[in-house]
């Protein structure tokens, strides 16, 4: 796919998407995006329509709310973005000039209503924003990505507001950074957006993920903005005022993504090698490791032994996160690497088992 940029980056500062996560007034409106306009963001938002959890939530005042966001073009010269769900939303974007198009996550859940927006958008050249879809699947983001590029539409971005989950947690969406990444490896073009606000879902957290994306070399920042956060009418606690933001903003280091310092980049090559060496040594450790694993499963097939054997399972995975926190390894690191090499192991014995 030949991808194209939506926002042309100025002095490697990142693309900054705010207001509101609703429109509920043109007079709120107005306000935020008057507040926003002399910070020069790239793009102002506000929802129009909101597809809430339950029913009798807000959810959004529909395509009234859309000449106020017009307006917002004509009086602070600002491009505008929306979300849009389904056809009827594109076509009504569309009409009242709407620059940019986004697709929320639980657009992007489902292929059906992707393709329907997709199949709007035939005959247009409208950029549009994806965000990821609620659940962790890396190939239902790129599957969404596939069908608005299909469909004729080559200025695409993503814009990562981290996944669903059970269970405690600081975020209201466990960011999974690896995934972007990932994402990011397989599409290099591809600009991709972290809406801090919904991996947040709280003010006092949102400057520290904003810099993680920024130190991950993320692209901009999509911040739900309000002129009077805590009467919104939709995510009171996550949004912040234009005034805040700015402050948000100023903070901000911008990391350099690639440094033409000679040293520089003579000292971080040593680095890069030793990190190669080690990794070819754990890769060799791992091989051996799953040659015994082989052994094991051929003796315990002679023996008429089952595979899985759960109480040895739960001596190794007790005792090395332990050990792991002992060398700084987090407990979810270990926990997750053991967990993948005991599923190669019981993967390799299956094998034998099968011979």
């Amino acid at each position: 796919m030949d991808i194209q940029p939506i926002f042309n980056k100025k002095n490697n500062q990142p693309v900054i998407i705010a207001g509101p996560c609703s429109a509920e007034s043109e007079k709120q409106i107005m306000a935020t995006a008057e507040a926003l306009a002399k910070q020069n963001i790239d793009l102002f938002r506000a929802g129009i329509w909101k597809p809430r959890t339950r029913p009798g939530s807000f959810e959004g005042v529909g395509r009234v709310g859309l000449p106020w966001l017009k307006k917002v073009k004509e009086e602070t010269g600002l491009k505008v973005t929306t979300e849009v769900a389904k056809k009827d939303h594109v076509f009504e974007a569309l009409k009242h000039g709407i620059d940019v198009l986004w697709l929320g996550a639980r657009t992007t859940v489902n292929p059906f209503s992707v393709q329907e927006v997709a199949d709007a958008l035939q005959g247009t050249d409208i950029p549009v924003m994806i965000k990821n879809p609620i659940n962790p699947d890396l190939k239902l983001w790129i599957g969404a990505i596939e069908r608005i590029y299909n469909a004729g539409i080559t200025k695409v971005a993503v814009i990562h507001r981290g996944f669903s989950h059970h269970g405690d947690s600081d975020f209201r969406n466990i960011p999974r950074w690896q995934i972007p990444i990932e994402l990011k490896r397989q599409f290099p073009n591809l600009e991709i957006i972290c809406d801090n606000s919904h991996i947040c879902g709280r003010r006092d957290t949102l400057a520290a993920v904003a810099q993680k994306a920024m130190d991950l070399d993320f692209d901009g920042l999509m911040t739900e903005t309000h002129p009077d956060p805590d009467e919104a009418w939709s995510d009171a606690k996550q949004q912040i005022t234009p005034e805040t933001l700015k402050g948000l903003l100023g903070n901000l280091v911008i990391r350099e993504a690639d440094l033409q310092n000679e040293s520089f980049k003579k000292t971080l090559a040593h680095f890069r090698s030793e990190i190669d060496e080690i990794d070819a040594e754990l890769l060799n450790l791992l091989g051996k490791r799953m040659q015994i694993a082989d052994q094991i499963g051929r003796y315990k097939k002679d023996n008429n032994i089952s595979i899985l054997q759960s109480s040895r399972w739960n001596e190794i995975l007790e005792k090395q996160v332990v050990k792991g926190a002992e060398k700084g390894l987090s407990m979810g690191f270990m926990s997750s690497m053991l967990r993948a090499i005991h599923q190669e192991s019981i993967n390799t014995q299956a094998e034998v088992m099968k011979d």
